[in-house]
């Protein structure tokens, strides 16, 4: 009868001890898809903050950077009935440009995809941004 809660404990602290960490790829990956998910919600100013060192750019162009972020949702808005939802297909390391392309696959209402590719930075440790 007291062997059941050890079996119990031991299966348990094997189970969690076999948990691999994540690969940097896929972090970047829900990062971009996040980054996209944000911006397809109307809050381009999160979009916009997703870009590499966007902290450190001039103000005029971190203006400029939201505007575009506007007309790029309000273009996905408009495009076969608007994109309803925004998945991803796969995150591959790019070695030559230290950093991973994340490949989202944007769903339009009307059944059309798109797949697009997303160059990642990483700004920081598990932190990516948007190249």
């Amino acid at each position: 009868m007291r062997l059941l809660p050890l079996a119990t404990l031991l299966a348990l602290s094997l189970a969690f001890s076999c948990k691999e960490e994540p690969r940097p790829e896929d972090i970047a990956g829900r990062q971009a898809k996040a980054y996209y998910g944000h911006l397809l919600a109307g809050r381009c100013g999160l979009f916009a903050a997703g870009i590499h060192d966007f902290d450190s750019l001039p103000a005029a162009y971190r203006e400029q950077l939201h505007v575009s972020a506007r007309q790029l949702a309000a273009r996905l808005r408009g495009a076969h009935g608007g994109v309803c939802e925004v998945r991803l297909a796969r995150a591959v390391a790019d070695s030559a440009a230290r950093g991973v392309n994340a490949f989202l696959v944007l769903c339009y209402a009307d059944s059309t995809k798109e797949e697009i590719v997303v160059p990642m930075a990483e700004r920081s440790p598990g932190q990516w941004r948007m190249k």
